[in-house]
């Protein structure tokens, strides 16, 4: 097997799954365990998403973008969204994506209204109005052929925050993201957003003031800010040490 764009190339011999097979499958995968053929069919699903992301991405280096590719979500990751939302598998819209990260919320708006128009009919969640346990983005639901690739974009804010509670759940259980968790790191996390949330529309704010000098040093003010939030984010990643409970997992 080869990898393009972060994902494994699709198996020629992948047999295509009907909706009713998917859902049934899904509802395996929710109650477990899986046999090797339940295994082969949800790889085979995974792997049929290649070309489409491949296209995607594709389509954002085109506008001038950088996208990161992910790998097509797990089956660990597939199970417990199955079971934290009890939705069905047929209509999961984010086994595969990629990102792109800009440097702030104009930006954000600008990049999202270019891959609305490049992928018409697009869905687009934006989480920045309703965030999910903090995680504040935008994302795009583009349809390719009978597929779905999912396209996040983040501010830098934004990903710093992700990334920073994407370390922390690696410690103390994946339900971090999902509002488990320790309580003080809960707390943690939901004030950093805020703080995030705060500070964007600050810049928002600021920008549209007159070309001045005090729109340049308000300008300078959110990059230092700005850096400053993204180091502190990484530091509070580094310095919280993995508990004994969360050891074993």
């Amino acid at each position: 097997m080869r990898v393009a764009a972060g994902v494994v190339v699709r198996n020629a011999m992948a047999e295509k799954l009907s909706i009713s097979q998917l859902n049934k499958l899904g509802e395996r995968l929710r109650k477990g365990p899986l046999n090797d053929d339940d295994i082969r069919a949800l790889d085979a699903f995974r792997l049929s998403f290649a070309n489409a992301c491949d296209e995607v991405i594709r389509a954002l280096l085109d506008l001038g973008l950088q996208p990161s590719s992910r790998p097509a979500k797990t089956t660990p990751s597939i199970m417990a969204k199955l079971n934290r939302e009890r939705g069905r598998l047929s209509r999961m819209q984010d086994i595969a994506g990629c990102r792109v990260v800009v440097e702030n919320v104009a930006a954000q708006d600008r990049v999202l209204a270019d891959i609305v128009a490049r992928f018409p009919g697009a869905q687009v969640v934006d989480r920045r109005l309703t965030p999910s346990h903090g995680y504040r983005a935008v994302h795009v639901i583009a349809r390719v052929g009978e597929l779905h690739v999912e396209i996040q974009v983040r501010t830098v804010l934004q990903h710093s925050w992700a990334a920073a509670t994407e370390a922390l759940s690696d410690s103390f259980g994946r339900d971090l993201k999902y509002g488990g968790g320790p309580e003080n790191i809960r707390t943690t996390i939901a004030t950093a957003s805020h703080v995030i949330k705060s500070l964007e529309y600050f810049e928002t704010v600021a920008s549209e003031l007159r070309e001045d000098d005090t729109q340049k040093n308000l300008a300078k003010l959110m990059d230092w800010v700005r850096e400053t939030v993204k180091r502190e984010l990484q530091e509070l990643a580094e310095r919280i040490t993995i508990p004994p409970e969360a050891e074993d997992r």
